[in-house]
């Protein structure tokens, strides 16, 4: 087993920091660290926070928190956020609004930034849930990048989506829209102190009618993090959907999804690396690679791959 994963199953929480860094970074030692953290998952309650930007999903979150650790459960939050242009690293880095949580041994949080990738999250994420996990937190919670309707990628590797929004933001009309409103097994309608909460309320109540996938009902939550409002009954729902899911098929076929695509992506992430140092190795770019037509050249590299490199 690797040494990194030998520590986290001992709660090392330096050793986690380092596995995740790592994995973040494509080492050498990433397939061995990962295969290792598989056998050591403890199936821990995976969460989901998304929705678009100045939603407040991070104090929402830091909310949580509080709430959680209250009930004596550990925590690990992944805070995804957007890059910066000139180091690529995340943006905002560990959250100011959660750093009353920072000394707390039973809180972890991790900013993981998206590094040019689409969809809310870091291509890492679920790498980094996995690690978590192993490591032992009874709570992970995922927070995403500001995302609007198609950036859905959540929903691929935690149990329950709660899509956050506000009253009078615009938010009313894209969750309209076909995609992220999808996604969601509970609705937050957080800043619910400002006028139209009853108005977008009525409206996703039509929605969730309307749309309605599985017996277990759509959850609507009001909040208001400034107040410390709505917060008890929020993680109530979210326990209440997990509960749902371990006792009926669901569960099962949410995670068997899921699993059919991570294996996905997994097997396409390594067929492009052999790909790319192939192509790096042995093909000779054209001088004016814009005169010529792509999908042709493409063709003639792929069997040129297929023949020569493997």
């Amino acid at each position: 087993m690797h040494q990194l994963v030998e520590r986290i199953a001992k709660q090392d929480i330096r050793a986690l920091a380092k596995a995740i860094t790592l994995v973040e970074n494509d080492s050498e030692d990433k397939l061995q660290i990962m295969q290792d953290a598989f056998l050591l998952k403890k199936n821990g309650m995976y969460v989901g926070l998304t929705g678009s930007p100045g939603a407040g999903k991070s104090s929402l979150v830091n909310r949580l928190i509080s709430h959680i650790r209250t009930m004596g459960k550990t925590i690990a939050v992944i805070a995804v956020d957007p890059s910066s242009p000139f180091s690529g690293g995340a943006l905002l880095g560990d959250r100011v609004r959660m750093n009353e949580h920072f000394t707390d041994d039973g809180v972890y949080i991790r900013s993981m930034a998206t590094r040019g990738s689409l969809g809310g999250l870091a291509r890492a994420t679920k790498d980094a849930i996995r690690l978590c996990d192993a490591y032992g937190f009874d709570v992970i919670l995922v927070e995403t990048v500001g995302v609007g309707q198609s950036e859905l990628d959540i929903m691929k590797i935690v149990d329950t989506t709660a899509v956050v929004l506000t009253p009078n933001s615009g938010d009313v009309m894209q969750i309209f829209k076909a995609g992220i409103m999808e996604i969601a097994d509970l609705f937050v309608i957080n800043k619910a102190d400002l006028p139209g909460v009853n108005k977008l309320k009525a409206m996703l109540r039509e929605l969730v009618h309307i749309t309605k996938k599985e017996e277990h009902p759509t959850a609507i939550v009001k909040t208001i993090t400034t107040e410390n409002e709505g917060i008890d009954l929020l993680w109530e729902k979210i326990e209440e959907h997990h509960t749902y899911l371990y006792h009926t098929n669901e569960g099962e076929k949410r995670r068997s999804m899921q699993y059919h695509l991570e294996l996905v992506e997994l097997i396409r992430e390594e067929i492009w690396r052999d790909v790319d140092k192939f192509i790096t190795t042995h093909v000779d770019f054209p001088k004016d690679l814009q005169s010529v037509d792509p999908y042709r050249l493409a063709s003639v590299w792929y069997e040129k791959w297929k023949k020569e490199g493997r």
